[in-house]
């Protein structure tokens, strides 16, 4: 695995200086004052000797075996020293110099140099461009960061070094221990990938939290993320969310930053939880690193106020979560030791004048009602509140119960002495309920998402060869684009229906046409170059009668033209009129991370408007596209209101899981449209009766 540079036997740092402001004897100072107990090499060719070590001229002159070496040169003089590192046998290398892919075309070329030789001599590259690498149980500190932690239950990955230098003295100042601590920078090599692998059977590493900018390898991501999600919690903060932060991204590392939609999926169909900030990515992480794992959604709230008590109970829906209802005998296990105004119904209000020994007899009773999953602590300081011996009630409650008990000390100075006690306890504690209440929602999600069957996809008895051709003439036309007409043959290859259809080139092979399918029709513009034909004007529905069909064969092709001169025209598709269905959106574009994204949302006003719709990455199972269904916000609409029958949802999933399979057989697609796709009402199918792609 990544050993060589958590556990290496012998670490070189190629850079040594004897002067204190230079990188090079930072990180040699590092190594020295971290505790590290391997070989220690200074690597300068001036100098003999630095913070009391020997100094070699080169890794060459070293007289033994070298595991790990820290580079910290001129970008320009680092491939010949990772050559000659490949000469001597090392194994793992950590290039801290920058001035590689996040410099410019010159600088990516250069780091594609340094791989290019590293991986002549098996060697592993963390960076370039990075802080460096820590491990608290080795102990090992090769960075430049200012600090470290305490050895910990939690390993965490930065590509900004910047960023992981903060992360570091935030959790110092927060009394929050890390296992390892690897700062990625370019990713040239390592990147999150080999960390989860490394970390998935990690015996000293409970939790897994990353900073992401982009990934190299989306589908490697998905497939790692989800293995190690079913062994341990992973939880990441994506940043380059919106579209000028997708831009600021790309200019800090040189990463190509997919669209925010797919990550959001990514991480849904891996295991992964998504913080939205760093500060949720810690709520989350001292959670599931201190706390044993919820079981349910059943929480219990028990509170000394009854206004942030209520704050707790509204954080509770949006998280996933329920107010949990005791059990007959707590309720009566409660009414005697409480005082006659203090509420023994959830929340448990044990009143503003509670000491410590109330809190005790409260948590005494409900943590063990069956009905309860987790408990929430809240405390406020009033007169009479014994604020340290309350955090050591629940510090000591917290060890005698299978279920996560977190804490809500809402308050400053007099609160924090309590803060304090429960942190160096490993007692997760929040200053406002929302976090707390927020944090045992995520691990809820987590433990639901354990839950879920084995993730298997389907595979449908399809017609390749059929779509196979179909590309291939268009290509042979010098064109990526297909329209409805052609589209038809993919649709039915992949077993979807389509409504009777089929082109007139004259009014009266139209006329014809209808009277053998029956009126209404719909009549569309058939040209390979106008997709959107709506834009045109090249759509009429509900045609009637043979009058009608005649008047609308020139008025379509007349707009149609004059809004595209140049299209190539066939004439005009008539179209079998399919009524009384809901309108489906199911879309689909390449990411250029994780490759085929898949859309679904309601079509129509729905998906222009309020772009109601959710996103999940191809292939997927029937459990992803029956969530992916049922996670639009107008899902109800689909499930049957106000004397409405319910939709084909089974029917609709069909679809979503053929064109999974459609797009993921042709990478080569690029982007897919089925709008509107018709849903029937319950068992009688669904009809997909316009559709666009279009090839990469």
């Amino acid at each position: 695995m990544l050993d060589m540079f958590f556990s290496p036997a012998s670490v070189a740092v190629i850079g040594a200086s004897e002067n204190p402001k230079k990188l090079g004897h930072r990180i040699l100072l590092n190594v020295v004052n971290g505790g590290y107990k391997g070989a220690i090499y200074p690597i300068n060719p001036t100098a003999t000797e630095i913070l009391g070590l020997k100094c070699y001229p080169s890794v060459s002159d070293i007289p033994g075996p070298l595991d790990m070496a820290v580079i910290v040169i001129p970008a320009a003089a680092v491939i010949n020293i990772v050559d000659e590192c490949g000469r001597k046998g090392v194994k793992g290398v950590v290039v801290i110099t920058a001035g590689f892919r996040e410099a410019g075309e010159k600088g990516k070329e250069l780091e594609l140099k340094l791989l290019d030789v590293a991986k002549q001599h098996g060697i592993r590259i963390i960076g370039p461009n990075c802080l460096g690498v820590l491990d608290m149980w080795t102990p090992l500190n090769a960075s430049f960061a200012n600090n470290s932690t305490d050895a910990g239950p939690i390993a965490f990955t930065s590509q900004s070094g910047a960023l992981g230098a903060a992360v570091l003295d935030y959790a110092l100042t927060a009394r929050i221990n890390f296992s390892q601590f690897v700062s990625l920078g370019n990713k040239a090599d390592v990147d999150e990938v080999a960390l989860f692998e490394a970390w998935a059977d990690n015996p000293h590493t409970r939790v897994i939290m990353a900073y992401v900018e982009g990934l190299k390898d989306g589908p490697a991501f998905i497939k790692t993320a989800r293995e190690t999600s079913l062994k341990k919690p992973v939880i990441a903060v994506k940043s380059g969310r919106t579209a000028s932060g997708s831009k600021a991204v790309s200019s800090h590392t040189g990463s190509l930053a997919g669209s925010d939609a797919a990550y959001d999926a990514a991480f849904k169909q891996s295991g992964v939880l998504r913080a939205s900030s760093v500060q949720e990515l810690f709520d989350y992480g001292i959670a599931f690193a201190y706390q044993p794992l919820i079981k349910g959604n059943r929480i219990c709230i028990v509170t000394n106020a009854g206004g942030p008590g209520v704050m707790a109970t509204d954080a509770l829906e949006p998280n996933g979560l329920e107010l949990a209802t005791l059990q007959p005998e707590t309720e009566a296990a409660l009414a005697p030791v409480l005082p006659p105004a203090a509420n023994i119904h959830n929340p448990v209000d044990v009143l503003g004048d509670a000491a410590s020994d109330r809190y005790a007899t409260a948590l005494d009773i409900v943590m063990h009602d069956p009905n309860i999953d987790g408990i929430i602590v809240i405390l406020t300081p009033q007169a009479g509140t014994e604020v340290k011996e309350t955090a050591q009630v629940v510090i000591d409650r917290s060890k005698m119960t299978d279920k996560p008990i977190v804490a809500c000390f809402v308050g400053g100075a007099v609160a924090s002495v309590g803060v304090d006690l429960m942190t160096s306890n490993q007692v997760p504690v929040y200053p406002f309920p929302e976090r707390a209440i927020a944090a045992l929602g995520a691990m809820y999600r987590y433990w639901s998402w354990r839950q879920e069957p084995e993730a298997v996809t389907e595979s449908f008895d399809v017609d390749k060869p059929a779509v196979a051709n179909l590309f291939a003439e268009i290509r042979k036309d010098g064109r990526n684009t297909i329209g409805d007409t052609e589209a038809q043959v993919i649709l039915e290859a992949y077993g979807i229906t389509t409504p009777r259809s089929s082109v007139a080139a004259t009014p009266d092979e139209a006329v014809a046409y209808c009277n053998e399918i029956g009126f209404p029709v719909v009549m569309k513009i058939a040209s390979p170059d106008i997709l959107h034909k709506s834009d045109v004007g090249g759509i009429k529905v509900g045609v009637k009668n043979e009058a009608e069909v005649r008047e609308w064969f020139q008025t379509i092709i007349d707009r149609a033209k004059a809004a595209k001169p140049d299209a190539t025209i066939w004439g005009i598709q008539i179209q079998e009129m399919v009524q009384g269905a809901r309108e489906i959106i199911i879309g689909m574009n390449s990411d250029p991370q994780f490759g085929p994204l898949m859309m679904f949302g309601l079509g129509g006003i729905y998906v222009e408007v309020l772009k109601d719709v959710t996103f999940r990455v191809a292939p997927m199972t029937r459990l992803q596209a029956k969530q992916m269904v049922e996670q639009i916000r107008s899902y109800k609409l689909l499930t049957g209101v106000r004397g409405q029958a319910a939709a084909d949802l089974d029917a609709t999933i069909d679809v979503l899981l053929r064109i999974s399979q459609l797009v993921t057989d042709f990478p080569e697609i690029a982007e897919l449209d089925i709008n509107p796709l018709l849903v029937r009402e319950q068992g009688k199918g669904a009809v997909a009766v316009d559709m666009r792609l279009i090839l990469k």
